[in-house]
């Protein structure tokens, strides 16, 4: 079986995962670079049977799907992937699975990304690196407020981590209890309120109809000037446009983003110049750790496929 291993940007794809599994029944293709659209991509992938995608790097419409007429399996890193049609995969036959994944990198890199912002750890190392000594003040976070949008199982991993910093937990999503809020040491608070609340905001819901630009220039509005936001979620849950002009007129202290509209983020993206932000390269998942339980499982998933038995079937 031809199988291409997608977005490899690192290199390390065929290092981490154990691909024993297929030794003998596959040719195994690595791709380093992003395709340049979908006509490349459909020209690239056109031979293969199997497909592995990372995340959400390479959308998988029905556009392309089409156009990809050897296609057997499409595997996607983690059990969720919203880039790709599952229904137009079912509808050609083609199977798609997902694979073991992590939910504790993400967390960790919300709470780097909050220490990098309220510690100022990009400014100190640059002021050392120059010779300098105590530049700017930081604040603590014991007994300040984090806002969580969302207290799911990421959500519900930073608020235990703010709970132990002793600051006061507020979160809100649609479908979220009083009870559930209460689980996490949260409490439940109205959207609109909780933002004029907050010291910190952290994003933890799903990307979809619902949450698309929820937080745009009303929301963002809403918040102290010496308020930060985080995200580590998806790019377009923040409306880009007016999180460039809150942060232009420092109308929030801040933000550490790892996740945008256009990823990779385009070298002349207006954000990578700003000075109150800490930036991250979508790199929430991105740890040895879950790369092994990924690449691994993709292995797993494709072998299971071949011998006829697919696991880990999402459409």
């Amino acid at each position: 079986m031809r199988v291409a291993v997608l977005d490899d940007y690192m290199k390390v794809a065929l290092e981490l995962g154990d691909w024993s599994s297929l030794e003998g029944r596959a040719d195994i293709t690595v791709f380093d670079k992003p395709f340049q659209g979908e006509d490349e991509a459909a020209e690239k992938l056109a031979p293969f049977e199997a497909i592995v995608g990372m995340r959400e790097r390479t959308p998988f419409p029905a556009t392309l799907l089409e156009r990809l007429p050897n296609l057997k399996i499409l595997v996607t890193t983690g059990m969720r992937n919203a880039s790709f049609d599952m229904d137009a995969a079912r509808a050609r036959d083609v199977a798609v699975c997902g694979t073991n994944s992590q939910g504790t990198p993400t967390a960790e890199l919300t709470w780097a990304l909050i220490f990098g912002l309220v510690r100022n750890i990009p400014a100190h190392q640059a002021a050392m690196r120059d010779g300098r000594w105590q530049t700017v003040l930081d604040i603590g976070l014991h007994g300040r407020t984090l806002v969580l949008l969302g207290l799911g199982r990421l959500g519900g991993r930073v608020a235990a981590v703010g709970k132990a910093l002793e600051m006061n937990i507020i979160a809100w999503s649609e479908n979220l209890t009083d009870e559930r809020a209460a689980e996490h040491g949260a409490k439940r608070v109205e959207k609109a309120d909780l933002l004029a609340q907050s010291d910190i905001v952290s994003i933890h819901l799903v990307l979809s109809d619902r949450t698309r630009g929820l937080l745009g220039p009303a929301e963002l509005a809403l918040m102290k000037p010496s308020a930060y936001l985080v995200n580590t979620s998806r790019g377009p849950i923040v409306d880009e446009t007016a999180l460039l002009d809150v942060l232009r007129d420092n109308r929030i202290a801040g933000a550490g983003i790892d996740v945008y509209d256009q990823e990779p983020l385009p070298a002349d993206h207006p954000i990578r110049r700003m000075h109150n932000v800490v930036l991250a390269p979508h790199v929430g998942y991105v740890v040895e750790e879950n790369y092994r339980d990924m690449y691994t499982s993709a292995a797993e998933n494709i072998g299971a496929f071949i011998d006829g038995a697919p696991v880990r079937v999402l459409n």
